[in-house]
């Protein structure tokens, strides 16, 4: 691990693999276990940067695949790169584009060199490399960058499964030979699908190349919440304890509970703002829809705990109001709240594994059969 990073485990669960550390980049420190917003475009949908640090949040993403075709790289390092861009002082990750070439199944191909595909927006072909995919992350200037992957679907042959996992191995150590900032943390991305034997075997791959960080990939692409806990729980201990580990892609309660016992520190997903637009508030360990006619009249807050601005300011009523009126105010409201919620989820997980609680606490997510929020 370049000197610019370092992680440091700070405590153990002694009944599951749950830790609480501290990943140290160029732009600040990632206490963990911690939810990571999304910012897609170089903005957490409807929330100015000193929301997300009201809101708790020490380190933020961003997309490398829909940066490039708007507003392009070039653009974002003429402005001094993504920290300055988007006006975030903390920690960036950006995704390499993978996923998002994964959801173009129908606009796209894919071989040995990489991926060629029709951009969404002007029609263009576009070829996207492991090169050129480490080229635009080392432009936008993100503290964490991915890896170029291929992204198996689900369900998957494991032929298909293999395939892509094999060729991610070999991509990945071309993103190794692209790579050219000692400044940017480059992770790998363990694949494999639904097969235990084949994440095994990319992890150890992966282990080989002495990386400063891995992430786990190819979930939440159509698996059951429960076989999303099972590929965790088995890929997540091989991956070495010195060193961050991410999980790509999920953000739910349970998904986070089980994710953390099994060992993992990082985890982005754009749930609470999505759930936002559409009217939707994590609160308790559930989900309320404001729409629901019962809120109508409601004039508590959503969660008289939370010291969120929504909560500390706002009804149900008036909440419920915004969103039956599809009033912008009101997004921008339910999603203060709920990227405050995920993170003091997190937050509070952390402070269970100092306290050595976190089995009293969160054990309750750890089995199959609980509320899927």
């Amino acid at each position: 691990m370049s000197e610019k990073f370092s992680f440091q485990c700070q405590a153990n669960c002694s009944h599951t693999k749950a830790r609480a550390g501290v990943f140290t980049t160029p732009h600040g420190v990632l206490e963990t276990p911690k939810f990571m917003p999304v910012g897609t475009l170089a903005n957490v949908k409807t929330l100015t940067p000193a929301h997300l640090k009201d809101a708790g949040s020490q380190m933020v993403l961003a997309n490398t695949y829909h940066l490039h075709l708007q507003p392009g790289e070039h653009i974002v390092a003429g402005a001094g790169g993504l920290h300055k861009f988007m006006a975030w002082p903390g920690p960036i990750l950006t995704d390499s584009g993978g996923f998002q070439v994964f959801s173009l199944s129908q606009m796209r191909t894919i071989s040995e060199e990489g991926v060629t595909f029709r951009s969404p927006r002007d029609g263009r072909m576009i070829n996207l490399t492991p090169e050129r995919s480490i080229q635009i992350q080392n432009e936008l200037g993100a503290d964490v960058i991915m890896a170029f992957d291929e992204c198996p679907p689900y369900p998957a042959t494991r032929q298909e499964v293999e395939s892509a996992t094999d060729r991610t191995y070999r991509w990945l150590k071309r993103c190794i030979q692209a790579h050219s900032r000692p400044d940017q943390a480059l992770f790998g991305i363990v694949q494999g699908g639904v097969y235990p034997d084949l994440r095994s075997r990319a992890a150890n791959q992966l282990i080989d190349l002495d990386l400063p960080g891995y992430a786990i990939g190819g979930v939440s692409v159509g698996e059951s919440g429960d076989l999303i806990a099972e590929i965790v729980k088995v890929t997540a201990p091989l991956l070495p304890p010195n060193k961050p580990r991410y999980l790509m892609g999920i953000g739910t309660y349970r998904e986070m509970a089980v994710a953390v016992a099994s060992g993992v520190d990082m985890f982005d997903c754009v749930i609470p703002t999505r759930l936002a637009r559409h009217g939707t508030a994590f609160v308790a360990g559930g989900r309320l829809s404001l729409k629901n006619a019962r809120f109508r009249e409601d004039f508590a807050p959503l969660d008289e705990s939370c010291p969120c601005y929504t909560c500390q300011n706002f009804s149900r009523a008036y909440l419920a109001h915004l969103a039956r009126a599809n009033e912008v105010l009101g997004y921008t409201l339910l999603a203060i709240h709920n990227v405050t919620e995920l993170i003091r989820f997190t937050q509070r997980m952390r402070e269970a594994i100092f306290a050595d609680r976190f089995t009293e606490e969160f054990g309750h997510w750890l089995t199959p059969a609980v509320d899927r929020a």
